[in-house]
């Protein structure tokens, strides 16, 4: 088993969201090892995104990740990265396949309702960024 993180954005949390998509998480076979809500300011942001920085999308994802509480998750499967990737769906919810999160849940692109990491080496570094210790 290994872990991995999802973030439920902004847009999910504002549409009451939070419990079908832990719910959505859990029945998918994983394990909540670590949760909470925050609001994070334009700085923790930036830090988190820092890769994005040089991508014409990233001031309007800061903008959107602190319009409103999110919820970081390090979560546990096995083969938790590719599991919640496949399980969160496309990017564009147009394009996520019928059942994922994103198609069930997303508004467009960038409003998508959750954040998952991309690799074993970034999840480790995104669960000790909301989860240090």
């Amino acid at each position: 088993m290994n872990q991995t993180l999802a973030i439920i954005k902004p847009d999910a949390v504002s549409a009451g969201l939070i419990g079908k998509i832990l719910s959505h998480l859990e029945d998918s076979g994983f394990i909540v090892e670590d949760i909470k809500m925050i609001h994070m300011d334009p700085h923790q942001a930036g830090k988190f995104y820092e890769i994005h920085k040089e991508q014409p999308f990233y001031d309007s994802l800061i903008k959107f990740m602190t319009s409103g509480p999110v919820v970081p998750i390090s979560l546990k499967s096995n083969n938790a990265v590719s599991k919640l990737r496949q399980i969160i769906g496309a990017t564009d919810p147009d394009e996520a396949d019928e059942g994922t999160i994103r198609k069930l849940y997303a508004e467009s692109k960038e409003r998508n309702a959750i954040h998952a990491s991309d690799s074993n080496s970034n999840a480790t570094i995104e669960i000790a960024f909301f989860f240090p210790g």
